[in-house]
């Protein structure tokens, strides 16, 4: 069924509305762990799994909920995850222990593993015109992006007039207001041709997911030498291989490994997982440097993310377009250009740089995150049929997410190995736990050398970590160079009227 103009746009909201809550549930629980530890007891590993409890399940789910989509409908699915998400909040919101807490973080990761590939799987059928849907794709993904920013600036109001409960109790309205506008305004869609699940597919890719996902992350908790840490990724890894092995000899595979030899699919998969690295670099130290060395609190902190917002509506504004006037291939060096270029200014920040520094440098990153993020998506989703979309768009969104734990894993590993250097004699619990404590204990101390000492250790850490990030987007710029077809610019008119952009 094909909706009407205005309707198909009402119902793209409901779906960004949904990936704007999803997008604030990433991060809103950063800047609650302080009081989460005083109000739940809770210790340091039950903190981590706080965060890795909800990454686990939505690694371990997207596959198959994109495949139960394709088969029974997409509607039911994505309806059905908003209104389990929104019990899941409520849970999580009232809960008296850590146990309870881990456990409505599982359930939240499992109803966002089933929203996000899905949301995305109905944007081919809402909008089959190209044109019409690289925008409704722009839509949707920035609203993801604007979501992660926003998380420490609504959690930290919340949590200076309301008690931690309330972070989560912010889903519930957004995910009212979502699931009736997916009821009444999105079509239902599934898959034409009838197909059985691959029941032995979904558990070896839940399970390999779920092991190099775990594996990663306790790297970043506990170290590189650690040995359970590398025998779940090798597990993983093995038994992707099994995996893949298992789909190319069923009938009737989980996900179309054919998809790859797309090069619109693979390519922009590809732009999309490396974009997050600099996103995850952004987001895993710049909060920690307005508070740790400039001296923000937590709503501070998140205020100071505004001009990424900022930079990302810009960036998202422009991209519709210049795509059709310049192509993907320029979107995609430019916008890789930018994102270096403000990673590259935010690793030269000092001690004494102050904020201006700072948000220079977020303003550029949010502009080169609004065009790459849209552009590679579009190469991606250009791709895929309505018959593939939610197998398709959960294999790309499963793959951003593995690549994203990864990338926090060996950014972290950075961070911390070139913050313990610094600290050189320094180098002793719990100074070296990370800057948060080193911080705490020199000014619990009163002691201005110790704050100094640790305040640039960090900003050492931080400026490797960033540099790191800074040359992989610029390895972006030049590969997106070499894989993307060079195409003459259209006019808007043209592409609207079935002109998809072209990479190879």
């Amino acid at each position: 069924m094909k909706a009407d103009g205005v309707r198909r746009w009402l119902a793209l909201g409901a779906l960004a509305i949904a990936m704007l809550t999803i997008g604030l549930d990433v991060t809103v629980l950063t800047v609650a762990l302080p009081t989460l530890a005083t109000d739940l007891h809770a210790d340091t590993s039950a903190l981590q799994w706080f965060s890795s409890a909800y990454t686990l399940a939505l690694a371990a789910f997207m596959l198959p909920a994109g495949a139960l989509g394709d088969r029974y409908g997409r509607k039911k699915f994505l309806l059905g995850a908003l209104l389990l998400f929104g019990v899941a909040a409520v849970a999580c919101a009232f809960a008296t222990s850590s146990g309870q807490l881990i456990a409505g973080r599982v359930v939240l990761g499992l109803a966002a593993a089933v929203t996000m590939p899905l949301s995305m799987a109905v944007l081919p059928t809402l909008f089959p015109e190209p044109g019409e849907r690289q925008r409704a794709i722009t839509i949707w993904i920035t609203s993801t992006a604007i979501g992660l920013p926003l998380g420490p600036i609504v959690g930290g109001w919340l949590l200076q007039h309301y008690w931690w409960g309330a972070a989560f109790l912010l889903n519930v309205p957004l995910v009212i207001v979502g699931a009736i506008a997916v009821a009444l305004l999105v079509p239902e869609s599934s898959s034409a041709n009838a197909f059985r699940i691959d029941l032995p597919g979904a558990l070896l890719s839940a399970a390999g997911m779920l092991g190099v996902t775990y594996g990663f992350i306790r790297c970043g908790q506990e170290g590189w030498g650690d040995p359970v840490a590398w025998t779940a990724i090798a597990a993983g890894v093995a038994l992707g291989a099994a995996f893949v092995l298992w789909q190319r000899r069923t009938a009737h595979p989980l996900v179309d490994l054919g998809l790859f030899a797309e090069p619109g699919f693979r390519w922009g998969t590809v732009f999309m997982i490396l974009v997050n690295f600099a996103m995850f670099g952004l987001f895993f130290t710049m909060p920690q440097y307005f508070q740790a060395v400039l001296g923000a609190d937590t709503l501070g902190s998140g205020l100071r993310l505004l001009p990424l917002i900022g930079g990302l509506a810009v960036g998202s504004r422009l991209v519709d377009r210049l795509l059709p006037k310049v192509g993907v291939r320029a979107v995609l060096v430019a916008g890789f250009a930018l994102l270096a270029a403000g990673l590259g200014l935010a690793a030269m920040i000092t001690v004494d740089s102050g904020y201006g520094f700072a948000a220079t440098g977020l303003v550029l990153l949010g502009v080169g995150m609004g065009f790459v993020m849209p552009a590679a998506m579009g190469a991606a989703t250009d791709d895929l049929t309505p018959e593939r979309a939610g197998s398709g768009s959960a294999l790309l969104q499963a793959l951003r997410q593995a690549g994203g734990t990864i990338g926090v894993a060996i950014l972290g590993t950075v961070l911390s190995t070139q913050y313990r250097s610094g600290l050189g004699d320094f180098d002793r619990e719990p100074i070296s736990d990370g800057v948060n404590a080193g911080v705490g204990v020199a000014r619990k101390l009163g002691d201005p050398a110790l704050l100094a000492h640790v305040q640039s250790a960090f900003i050492d850490g931080m400026s490797s970590m960033l540099w790191v990030c800074t040359a992989i987007c610029v390895a972006a710029a030049v590969l997106a160079t070499l894989v993307i077809r060079r195409k003459d610019p259209v006019v808007a008119a043209d592409l609207d009227a079935g002109q998809s952009v072209h990479v190879g």
